[in-house]
């Protein structure tokens, strides 16, 4: 009779039912492989009964013996038969973990009744690294950021298997459709550790060649093409859709596609077949469609049930659907739910019916119409009983909840869950992506709690930038914008972080400077619901400014002989100081509607001048004082203050200084110094923005501009001061704004070059010829009375993460800058139709830190005032949220 040592490993226990019981015996086996002392032979016909005296477990690395022998189910003490069912059922138990690579239990002993055991055991490897052969760094980087296999981990079955389709279905995904993946294990049995080799030949990328619709005959083909977004067949020129073929994307567009046919009346269409033909090439397919189209469903008759409060006439009328129109299942649930303000249920929810549901049921159809019945439920009203706010960790309470327009004891309404939804994004603290609404209903009493989640982004700016400018000296700028702050924690130290926030005021100061040439320092502070119970804004603004003209002549000597670098030694020609302080007021109106802001601001300006004719006007030396009432009428309807997808903001403000000449009657004065001693003008400011999404989360935005700058009298010329200069990136630069210009951009253009030559007082020539610049011979130009600016733009978000918002754009905008005649207070020059054109491309970031900065690319299509070649081709670079 045969012997065999008593060796149970997975292969025994696989096949022993089907070995030949009684032609079979197990020896007893001795694991060095000397010859044991005595032998027991174990006869299968007749199993025998032991019990366990011991159970040890060898060739384990990592894994904790103990365990393992638990895992067993097999314990010291256990009575087993040999053989027998309970070491096949250990065996598999242990193999079942999926950790062990192969397992053997030996019998080391037997005596008497007693049986001691070994356990060896053979672990799979653990990972030490996994690397790629046959393709490029970085997508060895970005499957390494995709199969994220950690160190150390066993290198299971399943691991290598889930590993290799998920490297095919990367390159599959690019569009190698014919992508082979090879895995090899290099083991390191010293350490029972392995590195996973991926061996990866991603062969021809294949593309699509045609796309052939069979069974179309209602709807364009091209239209038809159009909705297969990411399945487009090859064609010359085709460059930001390439024509690859990436099968979840052919899934997605197989739905789009019949989707596209339900939307226009086809709600039978479907696929009947799809085919991909490999052509002989191995580079190329063609996709065949065999579409079923089936009859264009119009609507016949609508009709309403359940509804007791409004009557199926005015239902009908909101739905706004009639007879004969294309059944559209989609439209129909926008008409219903999918509106807000102007669907069905809105007409329900802005009543506090949050219950409301409507249901529509295709009750009967007949030949290509159909009739719809609205299955209602209208349910009873809900009072709001209590609002929940989460994830404010930085803005406090009373800030958030001042701002809801859902308030306990109100009924129940959609729309305002969504202009609040509106309202904390334009605050600017939180991220808008993330604000949620979660009502919570109680139906047993009539109530509803509402539940915020927002999550805090951050809102506070830094604006830092220096150098050294040779003999200029420090060159800089530092700005911080907290629009967080809290004043009334500024004795608390604990609440500094680095200052203390979460009351919704902004503190902002700004340090700006070019060595001793030029300096300017701004404070300013606003506290947005001044008192704490009513949306009345109040703010102060601080200025100072200071710019010396440099004596280039000496300048250039110091360059060219060595004067040296001491800043102190620079001559200067003359100076310039300006002092401001503003003080303003500002209050949400209830009508028309809540988005109408009325603001009021008082401003004093003192310009000191210093031997430093800067208008060019005969006033090189003097004293001006400029007095204004600033009143501004806006709307602001922006879902997004980083990113508009949609609303509109408009404003309309007007500036007035008083009517110094009509007051006193004085209108020859004795020198210029006495003129503008008191400067005196109207300013009229106009501003559009509208913002609508078009497709997808391509955003059409539209902007208008419009300025005026008017006198009292008649028999005096209009201010030098606050006159308009158009061009560039709207940036004033260094200096620029010391004439109180407003510095308007339009790319395609030099900055600030767009000025009209023919705009003087009347003791300047206007004749006088210009430089490239248009400054007038003998002093800068005085900028424009009249202004406008039309622009158009595209934008498409290529990230909206709070960190770091970027989108691209493509624009064109048009404007011009008019001024006067000879006298200085003639407008003969406006011309609405006379605008200076441009377009280009461009791109855009929000960083929280550093606010919006961007960079374009424009196209100058006509010449610049007194030119005759097209400005041409402009890169423009700009910092900050330009309002003009």
């Amino acid at each position: 009779m045969k012997k065999f040592n008593l060796r149970l490993c997975v292969a025994v226990w696989v096949g022993l039912s089907t070995l030949n019981a009684t032609a079979q015996q197990l020896g007893l086996g001795n694991r060095f492989g000397t010859t044991p002392a005595t032998e027991t032979t174990i006869d299968y016909a007749d199993p025998k009964e032991y019990t366990i005296a011991e159970i040890i477990v060898t060739g384990n690395q990592f894994l904790d013996p103990n365990s393992m022998v638990s895992m067993s189910g097999l314990k010291a003490g256990d009575k087993i038969k040999v053989p027998g069912d309970a070491l096949n059922s250990a065996i598999k138990k242990l193999m079942d973990q999926k950790i062990l690579e192969d397992v053997e239990i030996l019998a080391r002993k037997i005596e008497g009744g007693q049986i001691w055991l070994e356990m060896q055991i053979r672990e799979q490897a653990r990972l030490q690294k996994v690397t790629f052969e046959g393709i490029r760094k970085g997508e060895q980087e970005s499957l390494n950021d995709k199969i994220k296999l950690i160190k150390g981990r066993i290198i299971s079955n399943t691991i290598v298997k889930n590993t290799q389709l998920a490297v095919k279905r990367f390159f599959i995904d690019k569009g190698f459709m014919n992508v082979k993946v090879q895995m090899q294990q290099v083991a390191d049995s010293a350490r029972g550790n392995a590195v996973l080799k991926v061996i990866v030949n991603k062969g021809k990328k294949v593309k699509i060649r045609q796309i052939v619709f069979n069974g179309r005959k209602e709807i364009e083909e091209g239209k038809i093409r159009n909705k297969l977004k990411g399945t487009k067949q090859m064609r010359f020129g085709r460059v930001f859709t390439p024509s690859k073929y990436i099968p979840k994307k052919y899934d997605e567009d197989k739905e789009k596609l019949i989707a596209f046919y339900n939307k226009n009346g086809f709600r039978d269409a479907v696929i009947a077949s799809d085919s991909i033909i490999q052509n002989p090439d191995g580079k190329t397919i063609d996709i065949v469609f065999n579409l079923d189209e089936g009859p264009r469903y119009y609507i016949r008759n609508i009709t309403w049930d359940g509804n007791f409060l409004h009557g199926s006439d005015s239902l009908t009328r909101i739905l706004g659907l009639k007879k004969g129109d294309i059944y559209n299942p989609e439209e129909i649930e926008k008409r219903l739910s999918g509106n807000p303000g102007q669907d069905v249920s809105s007409f329900y929810q802005d009543d506090g019916y949050l219950y409301y549901n409507c249901r529509p049921v295709e009750k009967s159809i007949e030949g290509d119409s159909i009739d719809i019945e609205m299955r209602m439920f209208e349910g009873k009203q809900a009072t709001i009983n209590k609002i929940i706010l989460n994830g404010n960790t930085k803005t406090s309470d009373h800030v958030v909840m001042r701002e809801l327009f859902t308030l306990p004891g109100q009924k129940f309404s959609k729309t305002e869950i969504i202009n609040t939804q509106r309202q904390l994004s334009q605050l600017g603290y939180f991220d808008p992506e993330k604000i949620g609404i979660n009502p919570i209903p109680h139906p047993e009493d009539g109530t509803v709690d509402i539940e915020y989640t927002v999550e805090e982004k951050p809102s506070d700016q830094i604006e830092l930038s220096g150098g050294w400018g040779g003999f200029i000296g420090f060159v800089g700028t530092l700005g911080l914008v907290f629009n967080n702050f809290s004043i009334k924690n500024i004795n608390n130290f604990k609440a500094w972080r680095p200052l203390p926030a979460g009351d919704g005021q902004k503190l902002s100061i700004r340090f700006q400077a070019s060595g001793r040439q030029f300096q300017t320092y701004t404070f300013g502070f606003t506290e947005p619901w001044l008192g704490g119970k009513k949306p009345v804004t109040f703010g102060i603004n601080l200025s100072h400014t200071v710019y010396r003209a440099i004596n280039q002549f000496n300048l250039f000597q110091r360059a060219q002989f060595g004067g040296g670098g001491n800043t102190r030694d620079l001559q200067f020609i003359g100076a310039y100081k300006n002092t401001g302080i503003t003080v303003s007021l500002g209050k949400r109106l209830k009508v028309p509607d809540r988005y109408f802001v009325l603001s009021t601001a008082l401003s004093y300006q003192r310009y000191t001048l210093d031997s430093l004719d800067l208008f060019g006007i005969g006033f090189p030396t003097g004293v001006s004082n400029n007095v204004t009432f600033n009143t501004t009428l806006s709307r602001n309807t922006i879902d997004n203050p980083q990113f508009p997808r949609n609303g509109s903001s408009f404003s309309l403000s007007g500036t007035f200084t008083p009517p110094y000449s009509l007051i006193t009657g004085n209108t020859n004065f004795s020198s210029k110094e006495a003129q503008l001693k008191w400067v005196e003008y109207h300013k009229w400011m106009f501003d559009a923005s509208w913002f609508q999404t078009v497709a997808g989360k391509l955003v059409l935005s539209t902007r208008a501009h419009m300025g005026f700058l008017g006198r009292y009298n008649q028999n005096l010329p209009i201010s030098p001061f606050e006159r308009f200069v158009l061009g560039g990136a709207g940036l004033a630069g260094f200096g620029m704004f010391a004439l109180a210009q407003d510095i308007i951009g339009l790319r395609g253009y030099q900055d600030r070059a767009l000025v009209p030559i023919y705009n003087t007082l009347s003791n300047v020539d206007a004749s006088q010829a210009t430089d490239a610049n248009n400054q007038v011979a003998g002093g800068r130009s005085l900028g424009g009375v009249a202004f406008s600016k039309y622009v158009l733009e595209l934008r498409y978000p290529l990230s909206l993460n709070p960190s770091a918002t970027i989108f691209g754009l493509v624009f064109a905008e048009a404007g011009n800058n008019w001024g006067t005649d000879k006298s200085g207070g003639k407008y003969r020059d406006f011309n609405p139709f006379d605008l200076k054109r441009s377009a280009g491309v461009g791109a855009k970031i929000f960083m929280p830190a550093f606010g919006l900065i961007g960079i374009d690319w424009a196209y100058g299509f006509d010449p610049l005032p007194g030119q005759t070649r097209r400005s041409g081709p402009q890169f423009h670079f700009t910092i900050g949220q330009q309002i003009r």
